[in-house]
């Protein structure tokens, strides 16, 4: 049920994230030709012109930001604490699988915007000697890993999958902590919304200085910092600090996570 969830999910943010992409790449081609050929000429004009489609590129960019993240938002909020909720919760699905959905939806939206970002500055910097530089950075890339040793070709792999693991868990931790401020704002009877910035302040400050008082308590009781331990291998504290942050990010996001189930079971107020 999980995926049908995912895949409705990704039906009805698409309509909107990937006409943002369409405008970004488009915007992007215009600032390149705009960029070697507009600019370069004696009208004021076409100058004029290739200034405002180079401005246009910077609020695509903008744009596509902030609606990656304004999505993220509104589709929990919608879905799940308008009137769409009464529906949705009628389902055979447990309230983990529906959080779940939006956090690998929201996660991929905001790892595809960065991707089509970096695509779209690539466009824009397009010419036939930074291309021809490109290919052969990439030839040189692939010659050196032919170079590389079993070992550190197994270490290189699995500093990939340790930091793209530790990205998904953080943009699930960074949507998190809207969400259960939302789920926790929506078990109020009146003015929601202000309930729920009210929620999202207070939880930022209190991890905050649940944070502090733990560093401060270890520090009293001598206990060793993770990152004051000796590390006598530059592999493994790469490995070390990326699980470190992973774990870091678990129990953060966790915390939220438990919030957002604990008010959508049982004080969620939908009147």
């Amino acid at each position: 049920m999980l995926r049908k969830l995912v895949k409705h999910e990704f039906r009805a943010t698409a309509r909107v994230m990937l006409p943002m992409y369409l405008i970004l790449l488009v915007t992007a081609v215009g600032s390149n030709l705009a960029g070697r050929g507009m600019m370069n000429g004696h009208s004021d004009i076409l100058n004029t012109l290739a200034v405002i489609i180079v401005m246009a590129f910077g609020f695509a960019i903008a744009g596509v930001l902030l609606m990656s993240f304004v999505l993220m938002i509104q589709r929990f909020y919608k879905n799940l604490l308008q009137d769409e909720g009464y529906l949705m919760f009628t389902l055979p699905v447990s309230i983990h699988q529906h959080i779940w959905s939006k956090l690998i939806v929201s996660a991929v939206w905001f790892v595809a915007t960065v991707l089509a970002i970096i695509a779209a500055s690539l466009i824009v910097a397009y010419d036939v000697g930074f291309l021809r530089g490109f290919f052969d950075f990439l030839s040189w890339f692939f010659e050196g890993l032919q170079k590389l040793k079993i070992s550190e070709t197994l270490n290189g792999t699995a500093y990939l999958v340790e930091f793209a693991v530790l990205m998904f868990l953080s943009l699930a931790a960074f949507s998190l902590q809207f969400y259960a401020a939302l789920a926790a704002g929506h078990s109020r009877a009146n003015h929601k919304m202000l309930w729920s910035v009210v929620w999202f302040f207070g939880f930022q400050f209190g991890l905050q200085f649940l944070g502090s008082m733990l560093f401060i308590t270890l520090d009293r009781l001598h206990i060793p910092f993770p990152f004051d331990l000796e590390i006598h291998s530059a592999e493994a504290a790469i490995h070390v600090g990326l699980l470190m942050a992973s774990g870091f990010v678990i129990v953060y996001g966790a915390i939220f996570y438990a919030v957002t189930t604990f008010f959508l079971k049982k004080h969620l107020n939908l009147e």
